[in-house]
C-alpha cells in the first residue's frame, strides 16, 4: 500500500495481496457474526439508567471545572469507559440474582456516552461560569459602567430551567440534515469522535475487554484517593487563608503574586491532559502578565486609575486583565475563523479542479486513499448509518418551531432581548453552526465561544447601554453558543456512531434525552455551588474566603468586560484601549507565525506558544498553569523513566481520575460548608519576620 501511495504501479497479484491485508485489518469483520441491535434493545432501562447516574457524575466534575479553571477537556473517552464499566457491573449484579437480560452490545455503549457527553457538556455551553454570571451584580462592579438597573440580572434557578431548555435543543436540528455531507461526503475526521468510536469498538473484542478491566482498576484507584484529599484538606482550613492550598512553594514574594501550588489535584489532571505546548504557553503567560505587566501598571495606582478601588473594579487593575485578554482571545479566533474560511475554500477550489478535469477510475485503479472509501468497512458503516432517514423538511419545521417559541419566550426571561433580537439571533445560527462543525470535524476546535462574543459585541452595541444592552448581548451570546456548541457535539457523536453502527435514530434519542436530563441537572449542580462560594455576593452560607472566591468563574468577568466595551468606553481605566490594540496586534502576529511555521512544518513550531494558551493565563490566577506543569512534568517523568507503554495507557484515566475525584471531592467538603460544619485546625504560612512578631506577641500575652 505504501508503494501505491507514491504513484507507483500495482499488478493483479498486488491487488489481491492488498485485498487480503485490509480483510485482515477490517475492524466491522470482527463483528460481522453479530446481529445489529433494534432501537428496542439499543434503548434500554439499563442504559436509562446508567446515563441518568454517570450524566449527573460527570455534570459535577465539568461543573466545578467550568467554574474555577474555565476548561473543559474532552468527555467522550471517560464517558465512554464508565458506561462500559457500569454497564458491565449491571450485568453482574443481574447474573448473580439469575435475571435474565439483554446482551451489551458497542451500540448501547455508544448510546450511555452519547446521553452522558450531551447531559454533561451543559455546564459549558449553558453559560454558568460566563454568561450567567457575567449578568450578575457580583461581576458589575459598583460605580462602573452597567452596574445597576437593566444591565444586571441575578441567577435564578427556575429562569435558568426555562432558558436552557428554550436554547439548548435547536442545534440538534441544525446539523442533522448535514450529517450525509460532513461523514459520508466529505469525510470529515472528528478526531474525538473517532477516538472515542475506537475505544469503544476495542471494549466489545476480548483482548479490549482486558484492557478496560485495567483502565478501570486504575481510574477507580486514582479517583479514590482524590476523592479523599479535599476532604482532608478541609480539615486543616479551620480560617481566613489557612489550608493546604495555600502553600508558599515558591517563597512568599512569589505567592504574593499568585505563583504557588495549591495542592490542586483538578490543575495537575488538566496538565497530564492538555498537550504540553498549551501548558507552556499559560506558564508564559502567567508570567508575563502576573509577574512584570500587572505589578507595573500597578505602581501607576493614583495615575492612570484611582486608588483604593476594589480589586475587582473593572476601572481598576482588573479591567486592565480582563480587557487586555479579551483582546487576545479577540485576534485569535479572529485569525482562527479567517484562516479556516481561506482553507476551505482553497480545498474546494482544488477539489473541484480534481473532478472536472479526470473521469472516475476503476477500483483498480483506485488510490489508497480512495479504495479506502470502498472498503468493507465504509460500505458496512455507510449502509448503518444511511439506513434511518430523516427528512430535511422535517429538520427545518422543527428549528422554525423552536425558534418561534424562543422568540416568544426569551423575551419574558431576559426582556432587555427584544423580539427581533431574539429572531437575527436564529437567523443567524445555523451559518455559524455548521462554519463551526465543520472546523471541529478538520481540527477538534470548538471555537463556539467565539462565535458567541461576536454576537454578544453585536448584540450589545445595537441594543446600548439604556437598554440594558449587557444582559442582552450576554442572553444572545448564550442562544449562539448552545445552538453552534451542540451542533459540532452531536455530530462528534455522529462519527462515533457512524464507526460503532449505532443507529442514527437511537444516537438521535440519547441526544434529546441527555440534552434534557442537563437542562435540569446542571442548574441545580450550579446553585449549589452558586451559593457555596457566595458568587452572589451575600449569601451567608457562602465560604466567605478570598482565595477560594478567586478561582471562581475567572471568565465571567472576561464576557461581562466584552459587553461593556460594545456599548460603550467610559470608565476604562487610562491607556487600557492602547494596551488592547497593542496586544491584539501582538496575537494575530503570534497566530499568523504559528499557522505559517505549521503548514511549512517549521521545527520552529515547537517553541511558538499558543495565543489562547497565553491569553486565558491573563485571567486565571497563576496558581493554575503551576498545577498544570505539575502534571505534564509528572506525566513527563513516567514515559522517559518510568514505563512509557503504561503511561500511554493509563495516563489518560490516571488524570481523570484526578479531576472527577477532585470535583466529587471538593462537592463533599463544600456540603460540610453548607451544613455549617467547622474545620477543627487552621494551617497558615507566614514569612520568618511575621513569625517573629506572632512569638514575641505571643510571649508578651504569657509574661
Amino acid at each position: 500500500m505504501a508503494e501505491e501511495a507514491r504513484g507507483g504501479q500495482r499488478d493483479v497479484v498486488d491487488d489481491d495481496r492488498e485485498d487480503a491485508s485490509s480483510v485482515a485489518s477490517s475492524t466491522e469483520r470482527a463483528f460481522e457474526g453479530e446481529p445489529l441491535p433494534s432501537l428496542g434493545e439499543t434503548v434500554t432501562a439499563r442504559s436509562a439508567a446508567v446515563s441518568g447516574v454517570l450524566g449527573a457524575v460527570v455534570s459535577v466534575v465539568a461543573m466545578r471545572l467550568n467554574l474555577t479553571s474555565g476548561l473543559l477537556p474532552s468527555l467522550g473517552v471517560p464517558a465512554g469507559l464508565l458506561g462500559f464499566f457500569l454497564a458491565r457491573v449491571w450485568i453482574r449484579a443481574l447474573d448473580v440474582v439469575g435475571v435474565s437480560h439483554l446482551p451489551f452490545t458497542r451500540q448501547e455503549n455508544t448510546l450511555i456516552q452519547t446521553a452522558v457527553v450531551s447531559c454533561s457538556t451543559i455546564s459549558f455551553s449553558g453559560g454558568f461560569g460566563t454568561y450567567i454570571l457575567g449578568m450578575s451584580g457580583k461581576s458589575a462592579t459598583e460605580g462602573h459602567i452597567g452596574s445597576h438597573g437593566r444591565n444586571v440580572e441575578e441567577p435564578n434557578i427556575g429562569r435558568l430551567i426555562a432558558f436552557l431548555f428554550l436554547i439548548n435543543f435547536s442545534g440538534l436540528f441544525i446539523i442533522v440534515p448535514l450529517r450525509k455531507m460532513m461523514i459520508i461526503r466529505h469525510r470529515l475526521t472528528f478526531p474525538s469522535g473517532t477516538a472515542t468510536a475506537h475505544l469503544i469498538n476495542s471494549f466489545h473484542t476480548p483482548h479490549g475487554a482486558k484492557q478496560a478491566r485495567q483502565q478501570v482498576v486504575t481510574l477507580f484507584k486514582s479517583l479514590g484517593a482524590t476523592v479523599l484529599w479535599p476532604i482532608f484538606q478541609w480539615f486543616f482550613a479551620g480560617g481566613k487563608n489557612c489550608g493546604f492550598q495555600i502553600f508558599p512553594t515558591f517563597g512568599m514574594a512569589a505567592y504574593r503574586r499568585g505563583f504557588y501550588f495549591n495542592f490542586s489535584t483538578n490543575n495537575v489532571g488538566i496538565g497530564m491532559i492538555c498537550p504540553p505546548m498549551i501548558t507552556a504557553s499559560m506558564l508564559a503567560g502567567s508570567i508575563v502578565s502576573w509577574g512584570i505587566l500587572w505589578p507595573y501598571i500597578e505602581t501607576k495606582a493614583g495615575r492612570w486609575f484611582p486608588e483604593n478601588l476594589d480589586a475587582n473594579d473593572l476601572g481598576g487593575i482588573m479591567g486592565y486583565r480582563v480587557f487586555v485578554g479579551v483582546s487576545m482571545i479577540l485576534a485569535d479566533g479572529l485569525f482562527t475563523i479567517l484562516s479556516a474560511l481561506v482553507a476551505c475554500a482553497m480545498r474546494k477550489r482544488r477539489r473541484g479542479a480534481s473532478t472536472a478535469s479526470a473521469a472516475a477510475p476503476p477500483f483498480h485503479c483506485l488510490s489508497a486513499t480512495e479504495r479506502t472509501m470502498q472498503s468493507f468497512d465504509d460500505r458496512r458503516r455507510a449502509q448503518v448509518f444511511l439506513r434511518d432517514r430523516f427528512p430535511t423538511w422535517v429538520a427545518v419545521a422543527s428549528y422554525a418551531a423552536l425558534a418561534a417559541l424562543s422568540v416568544v419566550a426569551v423575551p419574558l426571561l431576559y426582556p432587555q432581548l427584544g423580539h427581533r433580537h431574539v429572531a437575527a439571533a436564529y437567523v443567524a445560527a445555523p451559518v455559524f453552526a455548521f462554519c463551526n462543525a465543520y472546523g471541529v470535524g478538520v481540527t477538534d476546535m470548538n471555537l463556539s465561544a467565539t462565535y458567541g462574543k461576536i454576537a454578544m459585541m453585536v448584540f450589545s452595541s445595537r441594543v446600548g447601554i439604556d437598554g440594558g444592552g449587557v444582559v442582552a448581548g450576554l442572553a444572545a451570546c448564550g442562544i449562539i453558543v448552545s445552538a453552534v456548541s451542540g451542533s459540532s457535539d452531536f455530530m462528534q457523536d455522529f462519527k462515533t456512531g457512524y464507526l460503532t453502527l449505532t443507529s442514527p435514530r437511537a444516537m438521535l434519542v440519547g441526544q434529546v434525552a441527555g440534552t434534557a436530563l442537563g437542562c435540569v441537572v446542571n442548574p441545580a449542580i450550579f446553585w449549589v455551588f452558586y451559593k457555596v462560594y457566595n458568587m452572589g455576593g451575600g449569601g451567608s452560607a457562602g465560604v466567605d474566603v478570598d482565595s477560594a472566591n478567586a478561582d471562581v468563574a475567572p471568565y465571567a468577568r472576561a464576557y461581562r468586560g466584552i459587553a461593556v466595551l460594545s456599548v460603550g468606553r467610559h470608565g476604562l481605566p487610562e491607556h487600557s484601549v492602547l494596551l488592547c490594540k497593542l496586544f491584539f496586534a501582538m496575537a494575530l502576529a503570534l497566530s499568523a507565525a504559528r499557522e505559517v511555521a505549521e503548514r511549512r512544518r517549521w521545527r520552529a513550531l515547537q517553541y511558538i506558544p499558543s495565543t489562547i494558551g497565553v491569553a486565558v493565563a491573563f485571567f486565571v490566577p497563576p496558581r493554575i498553569p503551576v498545577g498544570m506543569a505539575v502534571g505534564c512534568l509528572a506525566l513527563h517523568v513516567w514515559r522517559r523513566h518510568v514505563d512509557a507503554g503504561g503511561a500511554r495507557l493509563l495516563s489518560p484515566v490516571v488524570a481523570s481520575g484526578l479531576i472527577c475525584g477532585d470535583g466529587l471531592g471538593s462537592l463533599a467538603s463544600s456540603m460540610l460548608t453548607l451544613l455549617r460544619a467547622q474545620p477543627p485546625i487552621c494551617i497558615k504560612f507566614v514569612s520568618r519576620f511575621e513569625n517573629q512578631k506572632l512569638d514575641a506577641f505571643l510571649a508578651t500575652r504569657h509574661a
